[in-house]
């Protein structure tokens, strides 16, 4: 069975509350971050895969896209394995992320042609 990954799955399988401004958000995020369907269900896992690490997967009330980002007083060995646990995904996927200087955050792009 394939789930479309709409604005409100996003949200539920994220953990937000549904609102109407956090809908507008998801649906915003999802026209922003090119080719989203591509890779979308695989967004799921990663968030999972990421919470042993004290990491996460959230809107961003910054940009329009998804950031994915772990606690920066976190042990080296945890943000190295963070670090390395995003780009293999990235690379998998073929997911373009922007890293934030100096921190623990990324951006999801879309997918790289």
């Amino acid at each position: 069975m394939q789930i479309e990954m709409t604005a409100e799955v996003v949200l539920s399988q994220l953990g937000y509350t549904k609102s109407e401004s956090s809908l507008k958000q998801a649906e915003k995020m999802i026209e922003s971050t090119k080719n989203f369907d591509k890779f979308a269900k695989h967004i799921i896992s990663l968030n999972d895969h990421l919470k042993k690490m004290n990491a996460y997967v959230s809107l961003s009330n910054k940009t329009d896209h998804l950031k994915i980002k772990c606690d920066e007083n976190d042990a080296e060995e945890i943000l190295e394995e963070f670090h390395n646990e995003v780009t293999h995904w990235a690379n998998k996927y073929n997911v373009k992320l922007q890293k934030l200087d100096g921190r623990p955050i990324y951006y999801i792009l879309g997918v790289t042609e």
